[in-house]
């Protein structure tokens, strides 16, 4: 598993937020208003009624019309073949491991079944090593383990999608370890309130992938980080595009997008908010930060939007890279006070 030594939504309420904030919250406000991003259409999770809790009348987990009381049972009814798991509106205190098969674990109504605060083997609700898994309108939130990486999914190899779900209030949304030949896919989903850099203990993020083959991530919000970074990936190729980095809220963060060990593909179409709360400021996205495990040469960067706070003296770099490849950085609305490239050498 990767690990790293601690370094250093509502729409009206985001609004609210960019008013107050003198000129640099007008100044992104009528940004969005001029173009609109995609991830907002992961808002209805978020204004979504508060589920009630699940109920005792029916089973809470179902595999083609037969119920299960517990998710890991119905994990296990599915074993090395193929299935889908609705799991019930309300609040579920369970988790599950899955380490065969191909399981979709699809809410019964997106955004009102919410696994809340269990985890397994000490790791996360889902504990995923089978042959492949979807994830479709799920919440996970309240996720802690004694080494600091409580995650709402961990996981370990194969391919894993994920749409309309939501990771809030816990340690880390997804952690995942190294598997080549798999790609991880988020879209439409929403990641607040994650990431820890305490305790002297390896810090956790709101999403840290290990060298993945490729990392997909598209229309979805990062908001209100409470320490490391939003998304962390070591994976050789990304695609991360039409996303909104929004760390207004943050406290204690550190970069929006970090891709360590370097990586190709595209960063494309974001919106990225630097915050006042910041552990490490100096950059908004780091390339080969850590490592030169994989080629950086070609990497896409256009078409974002990035602001930082003004009047803070700080000096803020747009794209930092320390591969020492050339990097393919396209037009991008800048906003005041941000350098727009570094190579760094070490």
């Amino acid at each position: 598993m990767p690990f790293e030594k601690g370094t250093g939504a509502r729409l009206t309420s985001f609004t609210n937020d960019l008013r107050r904030d003198n000129g640099y919250g007008r100044f992104m406000l009528m940004a969005i208003l001029r173009r609109p991003l995609l991830p907002l259409l992961a808002l209805p999770l978020l204004l979504a009624p508060v589920p009630l809790p699940a109920q005792t009348g029916g089973a809470p987990y179902s595999v083609d019309g037969r119920g299960f009381d517990r998710l890991q049972e119905a994990v296990d009814a599915i074993g090395d073949g193929e299935g889908t798991i609705t799991v019930a509106s309300g609040y579920h205190r369970d988790c599950a491991v899955q380490t065969a098969g191909r399981i979709a674990f699809v809410a019964a109504e997106p955004g009102r079944a919410i696994f809340d605060g269990v985890t397994c083997e000490g790791k996360a609700t889902l504990v995923l090593r089978g042959n492949g898994a979807r994830v479709d309108g799920i919440v996970f939130q309240n996720l802690r383990v004694p080494d600091g990486n409580g995650a709402g999914i961990r996981l370990e190899r194969s391919n894993l999608d994920i749409a309309n779900s939501m990771f809030r209030n816990s340690e880390e949304g997804i952690l995942t370890g190294d598997d080549a030949a798999a790609t991880l896919t988020i879209d439409r989903s929403t990641f607040t309130r994650l990431g820890r850099c305490d305790r002297g203990l390896s810090c956790a993020h709101s999403v840290y992938t290990g060298a993945y083959g490729r990392v997909i991530v598209t229309n979805t919000r990062f908001e209100k980080g409470s320490g490391g970074h939003y998304l962390k990936t070591r994976a050789p190729r990304v695609e991360i595009r039409d996303n909104s980095f929004d760390d207004t809220q943050g406290s204690a963060t550190n970069y929006l997008i970090d891709l360590p060990a370097g990586s190709t593909g595209r960063i494309a179409n974001n919106l990225l908010i630097q915050g006042r709360n910041k552990e490490n400021y100096a950059v908004l996205i780091a390339v080969a930060a850590e490592a030169r495990d994989n080629p950086s040469r070609g990497l896409v960067i256009e078409g974002n939007r990035a602001t930082v706070p003004q009047d803070t003296g700080r000096k803020t770099i747009f794209v930092a890279d320390w591969s020492g490849e050339a990097l393919a950085i396209g037009a991008n609305d800048i906003g005041p006070g941000l350098t727009r490239f570094e190579k760094i050498s070490d």
